[in-house]
């Protein structure tokens, strides 16, 4: 194998050729495809940001929702226990309320009681006046033994 001047001359033409494309050619392709990978980097680290932020979305909500389920259990406790301390004072107040019915009709009755016995004293008074009448046979006036009668009531 013999070196031949072609062979120099196609070798100086190579490394011209490789030298200008490195020069002039290799920077304008090189530049785009930089800049495309700069371009696929910003959009796969947006990505991974993406990302992130929809776990800390998703810890946020979960975080709300049982903040909310634990005020929910608040307001229920709470409504039950209104809920019961109105049904112990409405049950006191019904209490209360009977014992005071009771109690009126107790003195209602008392009431009534004396008003009967008074009544009924006055009905034996009368009667005794009467039987009196009978056994002296004259009429003796009520209203001049009005006193004896009195006491004699009080004494039934």
């Amino acid at each position: 194998m013999h070196i031949n001047l072609t062979l120099i001359i196609q070798m100086l033409a190579f490394a011209a050729l490789i030298w200008f494309t490195m020069k002039f050619v290799w920077p304008m392709i090189l530049g785009p495809m930089q800049e495309r990978e700069r371009r696929i980097a910003q959009g796969l680290a947006a990505a991974d940001q993406g990302e992130e932020e929809l776990k800390q979305a998703r810890a946020g909500g979960e975080a709300i929702l049982r903040e909310a389920r634990e005020r929910a259990g608040v307001i229920l406790d709470q409504a039950q226990h209104s809920a019961n301390e109105i049904i112990e004072r409405a049950r006191v107040s019904a209490t209360q309320e009977g014992q005071r019915l009771v109690m009126a009709a107790q003195q209602q009755i008392e009431l009534e009681a004396a008003r009967a016995r008074e009544q009924l004293r006055r009905q034996v008074g009368e009667i005794a006046v009467a039987a009196a009448a009978k056994l002296l046979e004259r009429e003796i006036d009520p209203r001049a033994h009005e006193a004896l009668l009195e006491e004699f009531a009080a004494q039934i």
